[in-house]
């Protein structure tokens, strides 16, 4: 008997793909069998009296036999309910179980999509930002040179109108040795 155990234990384990469900049919073997009712003692055992008469005792016994096949037929009948009755309960309990997974993943794509939403609009905010930093400073750049720009061309502008003060004073070749004497005599800076 051990040995008839052991084997079917082990093609039972071998059935199932994980541990958890070898669990979930080990739970529900041992949940039967502490839950189920026996039928009641048969009457049909030690019932039988021996009647003298062969014939009558052929046709008594065949009596027997119908109201046990009815009697089989019934808890057949029975089993094939309780069976019905416990696939329609799994099944409710599967497509139970099935509509929380679809709920709880459409929640989480749901989450999933917002979360996205949210990064693409901080990554758009940082992207303004940042083009407005550099339009910022390339306006900042453009600034400073065009300033360099005006001063240089200022200090040109002073550097020509420097040597055209500058250019006023010089004095015609004719003129030069006149005015060599003048500074020479009278010292005065130009």
């Amino acid at each position: 008997m051990r040995f008839f155990v052991r084997v079917y234990a082990s093609y039972i384990r071998s059935q199932f793909n994980d541990v958890e469900d070898y669990v979930a049919f080990t739970r529900a073997f041992i949940r039967h069998r502490e839950n189920h009712k026996f039928l009641s003692p048969s009457s049909f055992v030690g019932s039988w009296q021996a009647p003298k008469d062969p014939k009558e005792a052929e046709a008594v016994l065949a009596q027997l036999r119908r109201d046990y096949a009815k009697q089989v037929k019934e808890v057949r009948k029975e089993y094939i309910r309780e069976m019905e009755a416990m696939a329609l309960e799994k099944q409710r309990k599967d497509e139970t179980q099935r509509e929380a997974l679809r709920v709880a993943n459409e929640e989480r794509k749901k989450l999933k999509a917002q979360a996205a939403q949210v990064r693409a609009q901080e990554r758009n905010i940082a992207q303004q930002q940042f083009r407005e930093t550099l339009l910022k400073e390339r306006a900042e750049k453009l600034e400073n040179w065009r300033m360099k720009a005006k001063k240089h061309e200022e200090k040109k502008a002073e550097k020509k109108e420097l040597l055209h003060q500058r250019s006023s004073l010089w004095v015609d070749e004719a003129e030069l040795e006149k005015e060599i004497t003048n500074v020479v005599i009278a010292t005065t800076y130009l």
